[in-house]
């Protein structure tokens, strides 16, 4: 059955941002996660000039700028649209579309970005609304995937096989819309997958297991893989250099880059290490989880994924199996 809401979808946008602690926090979002070199040096001067100089990368490889004053939306915006990285204001909530960072897809991705933004009745969609393209990531809870031409929904093989896979996204895109009702997430749509199928076509055998396979810190042919310590990126690094995000907190480089402040191996003791947004930025926070979490990695002594929540709520928690510092007032509770 649908999920019950008690509150709407509050998930920040580029311009419609979301008031934190610290100022405002806006969201990039960047399909397919690739930037160019021009697009890099926007986004580091936004960082500079208008919120507190860090870049947070985020799970769905998208950006974050927080600190921002009452109205530097708008100056942000301008900066944004003349980038190119702000292609509709009406649905730019919508515009999350995660890619396998190693393969030849952004061709792919950006036509279904400007199929989805061409459909006015989209605009409505939840911002939760997840793509996925490639099998790397098929694995990460999309709504709507695609790994060659098969179609996933809700994270599954549906068994359809499609020839024109953007106009397959949009369709069933169109449905999930139609029969949301107050739903996030396709998951949560009782009966969803089945009516999307039946507006596409009779689903075959389902054949494909969904995946999740990090790319890990390191040389990958002509490109580098670099991890940034806890998502935050130093507005003042990479500049000039283009990159590629990817929904594990690190970017894609071409190889020979200054990697100055990020981590290239992965045996890094920064290597599967997140947490939350933690004091001062969130309000329901009990403690400054990324500064215990950077005193903690200096005795770290064990590999393995380790997420730091500064709450009960332990927001950004990463799926599958991971160690948890969750604060609770006075001390952490480490959970297993």
């Amino acid at each position: 059955m649908p999920a019950q809401r008690t509150h709407p979808d509050a998930c920040p946008g580029a311009v419609d941002v979301h008031q934190a602690a610290d100022g405002g926090l806006a969201r990039v979002r960047v399909p397919g996660g690739t930037l160019s070199a021009a697009q890099v040096d926007v986004l580091r001067a936004a960082a500079t000039e208008l919120g507190d100089g860090v870049l947070e990368l985020t799970s769905r490889a998208n950006l974050q700028i927080r600190g921002l004053a009452p109205g530097a939306e708008h100056e942000l915006g301008a900066r944004l649209r003349d980038a190119g990285l702000l292609p509709s204001m009406t649905h730019e909530r919508i515009r999350n579309i995660v890619a396998a960072p190693l393969e030849d897809n952004q061709a792919l991705v950006d036509a279904i970005d400007a199929a989805l933004c061409g459909v006015p009745e989209l605009a409505s969609l939840p911002g939760r609304f997840l793509v996925t393209v490639g099998g790397a990531v098929s694995g990460l809870s999309g709504d709507i995937g695609l790994v060659g031409d098969a179609l996933f929904l809700a994270g599954h093989d549906s068994g359809l096989r499609v020839a024109d896979p953007v106009a397959a996204v949009v369709t069933a895109a169109r449905v999930f819309g139609e029969v949301r009702g107050e739903a996030w997430r396709l998951s949560e749509v009782d009966g969803g997958v089945r009516k999307i199928t039946a507006a596409l076509g009779v689903p075959g055998p389902v054949k494909l297991e969904p995946a999740v396979t990090p790319v890990a810190p390191g040389a990958h042919g002509s490109v580098v893989v670099a991890g940034v310590p806890l998502g935050r990126w130093d507005a003042r690094l990479l500049a000039g250099v283009p990159v590629r995000l990817t929904p594990w907190r690190s970017v894609v480089l071409p190889a020979g880059s200054d990697t100055s402040g990020l981590f290239t191996s992965p045996d890094s003791p920064w290597h599967g290490v997140s947490a939350c947004t933690g004091r001062p930025g969130c309000a329901k926070s009990l403690a400054d989880v990324r500064a215990d979490a950077a005193r903690w990695v200096d005795t770290r002594t064990a590999p393995g994924r380790v997420h730091w929540s500064g709450c009960a709520r332990r927001c950004g928690r990463p799926a599958g199996d991971v160690v948890e510092f969750v604060a609770t007032g006075d001390a952490y509770e480490e959970i297993r």
